[in-house]
């Protein structure tokens, strides 16, 4: 998928995730940290290709992390994305005042790339360092711009057309976690 459809998908995504209530900071987050923040998190996975918008940026992180993994090895699966999870929850939050649906929003972003990645034919090895990928190729060939923007104007209609107040439980242990950090993060 190309970097601008990864741009398009996440913002679709967060719209949906806001419109469904996914977490309470996505729900009631301001746009103006969830539209940057998503948009970051959308190219983060990217940031082990060097020919990448992040990977030009940060070459000195992307050269090295390309000859070790590979492009869509490491970046591409649940563990980085826990990893970026818990760097965040241990690095970033206590050092440093930023608003959890910044958080909320990056993840998600991250997430969405990960997901958009998974419907080309190459997928994304979800469980890395197992060789296995996940694909459900429905954007048949490469830099397919027209299907990629098709599927996240779809994303989009479908989250404008859902009814208010409409929400997704996540299980029992994530959303109380995810409350949790919520909470903590507002009593500042």
């Amino acid at each position: 998928m190309t970097a601008e459809g990864h741009l398009l998908f996440s913002v679709a995504t967060l719209v949906l995730a806001q419109k469904l209530e996914i977490t309470p900071a996505l729900a009631h987050g301001d746009w103006f940290h969830m539209i940057p923040a998503v948009l970051l998190g959308s190219l983060l996975p990217d940031l082990d290709h060097p020919g990448s918008i992040l990977g030009r940026l940060f070459r000195i992180i992307s050269l090295p992390l390309s000859k070790l993994c590979g492009h869509r090895g490491f970046t591409h699966s649940l563990l980085a994305f826990c990893g970026l999870a818990i760097l965040w929850e241990t690095q970033v939050s206590p050092r440093w005042d930023i608003s959890g649906d910044i958080f909320h929003a990056l993840l998600l972003g991250y997430l969405s790339h990960l997901i958009a990645d998974m419907l080309t034919p190459a997928g994304v090895p979800f469980l890395w360092p197992l060789k296995m990928r996940f694909a459900l190729p429905i954007l048949g060939k490469k830099n397919n711009k027209k299907g990629e923007r098709f599927i996240s104007v779809l994303i989009l209609v479908g989250a404008l057309f859902l009814p208010p107040h409409l929400t997704l439980t996540l299980p029992l242990q994530v959303n109380d976690w995810l409350q949790m950090y919520h909470n903590k993060r507002t009593n500042f």
